[in-house]
């Protein structure tokens, strides 16, 4: 299938630089709708600069899924349809920077292998907030993970993506290479230092000499993405039809991306900097004010707006309920957490997170926003709770929120219409859900989601007063309850 071909509306840009000047540079493991539409897409901008022609992605996967994107990918010449969505109309291009995907395997074989070649100076990581085998109650590495002491067991035949990175630095090592920089693009608190412990960790289980080397060899920059990028259905399979194009998985996305970086990298890398990419050592500033205002955030919004009746972002921001309550929590709670950067101040941050969940053209559901709030609450929400506590600063919309995420996890809205099972951990969290209709305390005593919050009387009794609330007179009433203060 070509992607490209006479039928091609005029109006699709299209890799503006000869495709068969690109080389291989860059593995990167999950070729989701993010990637395609962050790094992917800034690769592609600085190849049509004429700049770094031999910094091209070569994808992987390590999950069955992977397979499917890989064939997709593959019969379209890699190339990627990426829609930018505004209210002022649509933007669509292809993006070329992708030149090949590896077979997938179980053992991860071909991905070994390519991360060996001596062309690959950076392996790169989108595997979502939950793939790093963090435990949450220590927030640290989890070298007790079935899977991580299989690839201990077993350091030759990894099924995790870090086992393979293992397995490919100490290829690296034995043939006296220098090795590649480890590039997290997910979006957690200090990806890099995430990325670092679990590749050192999962090595420390077969070789502690080669975890050594590893520590003392190889970059693990730290970085903040940021761009919202709902996920592929037929709604978006239309609107890439509708420009000539027959993609099975096209991105769409809204105009704003951003991408700040640290710029500690073990054999070069591309000149983001040329288009647009930010390096600084202050990432962490960034992370933390696009963590508690962009992706809290979404969870201030997303259960709030589903128990109200909302499908939509956009349709949660226009409700004047659901935004008050959004707003008044980022305003009382969150923005006294977060500290300027060179580009914002929390205010304006704000502002512009305002007009991106409000954006009526990007068509992001409220449901995937919903969706693994038990990986996403101890990262995006949890830490704001614990951070106001320790400065006697209020808590009451935030322990709303986690009330309002105990409700949806029930399993039905308030008509006792059935909620789809929207978590990996749902059964558990369904059941937990319903003894907390009545024992709110029960749902705090998740230590892999709240640490040990449960014991803080405040947050408890604050928690119980919404939960119940909501149960009693529902959520309109419950927020109303909260705005009017």
């Amino acid at each position: 299938m070509t992607l490209i071909n006479d039928k091609t509306d005029a109006r699709v840009a299209l890799p503006a630089y000869d495709r068969k000047t690109l080389s291989h540079g860059i593995v990167h493991v999950g070729l989701g709708n993010f990637h395609r539409a962050h790094q992917a897409v800034y690769l592609d901008d600085l190849f049509a600069r004429g700049l770094d022609h031999d910094w091209a992605i070569t994808g992987a996967g390590v999950r069955a899924p992977d397979a499917r994107m890989r064939a997709a990918l593959l019969a379209q010449d890699c190339l990627s349809t990426v829609i930018e969505l505004s209210a002022e109309g649509q933007s669509p291009r292809v993006v070329g920077a992708m030149i090949d995907y590896v077979d997938i395997a179980e053992t991860n074989g071909p991905l070994i292998a390519r991360m060996i070649d001596a062309a690959t100076r950076i392996v790169s990581l989108t595997v979502t907030e939950g793939g790093y085998f963090v435990d949450p109650a220590t927030e640290t590495f989890d070298p007790t993970h079935p899977d991580i002491v299989a690839d201990g067991a077993a350091p030759d035949a990894p099924r995790t993506v870090f086992g393979a990175i293992v397995a490919a630095l100490a290829a690296r090592r034995g043939a006296g290479q220098t090795p590649f920089t480890v590039m997290s693009c997910d979006n957690i608190p200090g990806n890099g230092d995430v990325t670092r412990d679990a590749v050192i960790g999962t090595a420390r289980l077969s070789d502690p000499a080669l975890a050594e080397w590893i520590a003392a060899n190889v970059a693990f920059p730290n970085s903040m993405v940021d761009r919202i990028t709902p996920a592929t259905g037929d709604r978006e399979r239309a609107l890439a039809a509708s420009f000539g194009l027959s993609d099975p998985v096209p991105v769409t996305c809204e105009p704003f991306r951003q991408w700040v970086l640290q710029d500690s990298f073990t054999q070069g890398r591309p000149r983001l900097e040329e288009v647009g990419v930010t390096f600084t050592d202050n990432v962490h500033a960034y992370e933390r004010m696009k963590i508690r205002i962009l992706n809290g955030g979404h969870a201030i919004i997303a259960y709030a707006g589903a128990l109200m009746g909302c499908d939509l972002a956009d349709e949660a921001m226009s409700h004047p309920l659901v935004h008050a309550y959004f707003r008044k929590v980022e305003e009382t709670e969150v923005l006294p957490q977060v500290h300027p950067v060179p580009e914002f101040t929390p205010e304006a941050y704000l502002e512009l997170i305002d007009q991106r969940f409000s954006n009526p053209a990007v068509k992001d559901t409220l449901r995937r926003l919903c969706f693994d709030g038990s990986n996403r609450q101890p990262k995006f929400i949890v830490p704001a709770i614990a951070d106001a506590l320790k400065s006697d600063a209020p808590v009451d919309g935030l322990a709303l929120e986690s009330a309002l995420w105990c409700r949806y996890c029930a399993g039905h809205f308030e008509d006792g219409t059935e909620i789809e099972p929207n978590d990996p951990d749902w059964d558990r969290l369904k059941n937990l859900a319903t003894v907390a209709r009545t024992r709110p305390q029960i749902w705090l005593e998740q230590p892999s989601v709240y640490g040990d919050l449960a014991s803080n009387v405040r947050f408890a009794a604050l928690f119980a007063r919404w939960l119940t609330r909501l149960w009693e007179d529902g959520a309109q009433v419950t927020l109303d309850a909260y705005v009017k203060g």
